[in-house]
């Protein structure tokens, strides 16, 4: 089947969510890696506890509070720089080959969408920032329903819109849990693999897994 809609995952997939620590390296001190890979699981845990808690936080505020418990996993990370990667964190780099690969899609005919956990203020200031606003035809925030993924509603945000069935959808992202839920709720997945892990959720596995971007193109 040829898919003609193309439905993104925005950090990790689109947006680097290392780049704001990376920016600011020099400053946060040397471990700065460590302080950025605490942040984003935190960042994330916080989003699944809170959706099965039926509790939910926009996205940004539980980046703050995620970015504050890294800093308190690692003391030896110079907290004056909290708002300075906070500030870069509304303007993540994209990964290289990601405006390359949408305009060629977008050329193809392809209907291209983000559907991310940030919210909208978020998504909005990085689809700006890496000026791919000209490419999509929607961002899909989760801010809409009050519910993170893997919530099947989030996936349906995307078929009710769009008035498609879920196999009609490709879906990417980098988040091998993203791609377990998206499968289960029934879009053609494919797992951006940028960091070659390994598999996980071997009943729920992806039509493609890819490297980067690229092979979509």
């Amino acid at each position: 089947m040829r898919h003609t809609a193309f439905v993104f995952d925005a950090y990790g997939t689109l947006f680097d969510v290392h780049a704001a620590v990376r920016r600011h390296a020099e400053a946060v001190g040397p471990d700065g890696q460590q302080l950025s890979e605490i942040w984003r699981a935190k960042q994330l845990e916080y989003s699944w506890v809170r959706t099965m808690m039926g509790a939910f936080q926009d996205f940004w505020q539980l980046t703050e509070q995620a970015l504050d418990h890294a800093f308190e996993k690692v003391p030896s990370a110079n907290r004056s720089a909290r708002q300075d990667l906070l500030d870069a964190y509304w303007r993540l780099d994209c990964y290289p080959e990601v405006p390359a690969v949408l305009k060629a899609l977008k050329a193809d005919g392809a209907r291209l969408a983000i559907l991310s956990n940030g919210s909208r203020a978020m998504l909005e200031a990085a689809v700006k920032s890496a000026a791919l606003d000209p490419l999509l035809d929607d961002v899909f925030s989760v801010d809409d329903i009050g519910r993170f993924k893997t919530d099947p509603q989030v996936y349906d945000m995307v078929t009710t819109a769009w008035r498609l069935y879920p196999d009609a959808v490709s879906f990417q992202s980098s988040n091998r849990w993203d791609i377990a839920g998206a499968t289960k709720f029934g879009f053609r997945t494919v797992w951006i693999n940028r960091a070659n892990q390994p598999d996980e959720y071997r009943d729920f596995s992806p039509a493609l897994i890819l490297p980067s971007l690229e092979g979509l193109s």
